[in-house]
């Protein structure tokens, strides 16, 4: 009994949000965009921050439009703000606070270019970049840290062509940016 009361207990919210992210993943980016915003409302603009960030880092994905994309990317750095190491310790398959900001930076500068704003684009590479220093050298570690220099070789190579000069006009096409990266 005592080793069953040391292991984490299940977190219905977060299996549910796995579970809608699986849905996107198979192909229904409409369903999974409409359970998301239910589960949203259950947990509230107040709510967990751990679901308040998972989840808005999932939907931004399913998002249409790279301006509602941006609006939940930036909720989730907002929730990440309100994270502890120690909340994240209760889900034991959650990184640590500081190993979350990589991808959302990422997934802010994606965003950005999307949105043909450069400067606000590298400035959130930027803090991917630094903020990369956190993970470790696996997987997750790697791809997290080629997609920040595959992003930065894009925008590089648009500087100087009419489009991504910062101006929010001529928005690269809907597949610009990184996967979404598991927390």
């Amino acid at each position: 009994m005592t080793e069953r009361q040391d292991q984490a207990v299940p977190d219905a919210v977060m299996t549910r949000i796995g579970q809608v992210v699986m849905l996107h993943h198979a192909g229904d980016r409409e369903e999974a965009r409409d359970r998301f915003l239910r589960l949203w409302d259950e947990i509230g603009e107040d709510g967990d921050p751990l679901h308040r960030c998972t989840l808005a880092h999932y939907m931004a994905d399913t998002q249409d439009d790279p301006t509602d994309e941006l609006a939940w990317d930036l909720r989730a750095l907002t929730a990440a703000g309100e994270l502890t190491d120690e909340r994240l310790a209760e889900h034991e398959d959650a990184p640590a606070v500081r190993a979350l900001y990589p991808s959302l930076h990422l997934n802010l500068a994606a965003d950005y270019v999307k949105l043909d704003r450069s400067d606000a684009a590298r400035t959130h590479l930027s803090r991917a970049r630094q903020a990369s220093t956190a993970l470790a050298d696996d997987g997750y570690g790697n791809g997290i840290r080629a997609a920040i220099g595959r992003l930065e070789s894009r925008l590089d190579g648009l500087e100087g062509l009419d489009g991504l000069n910062g101006d929010g006009g001529g928005a690269p096409g809907p597949s610009w940016g990184p996967p979404r990266q598991g927390f």
